[in-house]
C-alpha cells in the first residue's frame, strides 16, 4: 500500500517521505499469498441487499478498475515481479450454492463485469478440478508480493522520494499548515499531508471498531509440484472462511485459510501445526487428489470489514491525514484503488468515488 502510494504520489511531482519501522516489504507484504482479483469478500449480490444494486455495482466496479489500472503500470514501469495474468475460479460453497451463483453471475454482467457461470460438469472439464459449479472471471493475476512492492519504491526513489528506515513514528499532530510526525528517536517530519498506510498497526487507532483483525493461515508445497489443475487458475470459495490456491513461477502450490477472529500472535502463531495438518485435508477435497504436502507454513494478521472493502480517505477529525487500509481479501487490488484515488483527492477536491470507501461508513 505504500509503495503503490509512494510511486504514484511521486509521479505527480511531489515531494514524498515513506517512513517504516522495519525494512521494506516486510511485515503483511511478506506474508501475503497475492491472489490478485476484483471480487470482495462479500458477494455483490449480497452487498446489493444492503446498497442497493447500483450503489453495490459502483463499488465493484472501482476495484475492478484497479486491477486494471495496475496491470498497466506494472507493464509501463516494466517491474519485474511475476505478474501472470490468470483466470479466476470462484467456487460454490456456503455463502454461495449453485444457484446462488447464478444469481451471482447475473448480478456482474449487469455491472459490466467479466464473469461467467460454468456448471459442476464443464468446471470440472475445463480445469481439472472435482465437480462443482463455480465463476469464471478475467483480469486476474498472480504476482511476487515482495518484488512488486521493491519495484514500486526504486521508481518512486528514482523521482527524488525519500525512503527512511527504521523510522518510528510515535505521536501525530494536525495544525493548520499540514501534520506533524514524531519519531522515537526525537526527530520530527513536518509535512503538508500524510497518509497512513501501515497494514494492521497504527493506523488502528484511527478506525473505528467495525474494521476488525483476525489471522490467516498458509502453507506452500516444494517446488516443482505444479500444474496439478488447469490453466494455473487462482481458486477460491464462496464460503466463510474461504479456502484458496494458487501456483508460483517456480511451481509451488500454495493453499490458505482456515482464518480466526482474533489476532494475538503468540495464540495464533501456537496453531500453526494444526493449521498445516487442516490446510493439508483440505486442499485434497478441494483439487480432489491426496493433499498438498507443505514445505512452507506461516500465519499473518488479516482484517475484515462489514462489506469486504477497505478503509480509504481522510481521517475522522482530520483535513490533512489519510487512511489508506486494504481490510478484505483483496489488498493488492484495494492499494491501487487507494492510490488511484488518495493521489486524485490531494489538491482538496475528492474523487468522484471516494466516499464508496469512507473509513466512518460504517458509524451511526
Amino acid at each position: 500500500m505504500g509503495a503503490m502510494l509512494a510511486e504514484r504520489i511521486s509521479g505527480q511531482g511531489r515531494s514524498v517521505v515513506v517512513l517504516d519501522r522495519r525494512p521494506p516489504a516486510w511485515g503483511a507484504t511478506a506474508a501475503s499469498t497475492a491472489l490478485v482479483m476484483w471480487g470482495a469478500d462479500t458477494p455483490l449480490s449480497h452487498l446489493a441487499r444492503t446498497l442497493g444494486a447500483a450503489e453495490a455495482a459502483r463499488r465493484w466496479r472501482c476495484v475492478f478498475a484497479a486491477v486494471g489500472e495496475l496491470d498497466d503500470r506494472i507493464r509501463r514501469l516494466a517491474i519485474d515481479c511475476g505478474w501472470r495474468a490468470r483466470p479466476e475460479v470462484y467456487l460454490a460453497g456456503t455463502l454461495l450454492d449453485e444457484a446462488g451463483l447464478q444469481a451471482e453471475a447475473k448480478a456482474r454482467q449487469a455491472a459490466g463485469l467479466p464473469s461467467q457461470f460454468l456448471g459442476s460438469k464443464a468446471l470440472a472439464e475445463r480445469f481439472g478440478l472435482p465437480p462443482r459449479a463455480g465463476l469464471i472471471s478475467d483480469l486476474a493475476f498472480e504476482v511476487d508480493p515482495v518484488a512488486l512492492t521493491l519495484g514500486l519504491l526504486k521508481c518512486a526513489v528514482g523521482r527524488g522520494a525519500k525512503l527512511i528506515w527504521p523510522a518510528d513514528v510515535v505521536a501525530i499532530a494536525c495544525n493548520e499548515t499540514g501534520v506533524s510526525l514524531a519519531l522515537s528517536d526525537g526527530n520530527a517530519i513536518l509535512a503538508r499531508q500524510a497518509v497512513l498506510a501501515t497494514g494492521y498497526e497504527a493506523a488502528r487507532a484511527y478506525l473505528p471498531p467495525a474494521f476488525e483483525l483476525g489471522s490467516s493461515f498458509a502453507i506452500a508445497s516444494a517446488p516443482g509440484l505444479a500444474p496439478l489443475w488447469r490453466e494455473n487458475a487462482l481458486i477460491w470459495e464462496a464460503s466463510d472462511p474461504y479456502l484458496y490456491a494458487r501456483t508460483t513461477r517456480d511451481g509451488r502450490v500454495i493453499i490458505g485459510g482456515t482464518d480466526e477472529d482474533f489476532a494475538d500472535a503468540e495464540r495464533r502463531d501456537a496453531l500453526l501445526d494444526a493449521k498445516r495438518q487442516t490446510l493439508t485435508a483440505q486442499s485434497g477435497d478441494l483439487l480432489g487428489r491426496e493433499g498438498v504436502v507443505a514445505e512452507c507454513t506461516w500465519a499473518a494478521t488479516f482484517g475484515s470489514s462489514p462489506d469486504g472493502l477497505p478503509a480509504i480517505g481522510r481521517a475522522p477529525g482530520f483535513d490533512a491525514l489519510w487512511l489508506a487500509s486494504g481490510f478484505g481479501g483483496n489488498g493488492v487490488s484495494f492499494a491501487s484503488m487507494a492510490a488511484s484515488l488518495i493521489c486524485a483527492s490531494l489538491d482538496g477536491v475528492p474523487a468522484p468515488d471516494l466516499d464508496c470507501f469512507a473509513p466512518d461508513r460504517f458509524e451511526t
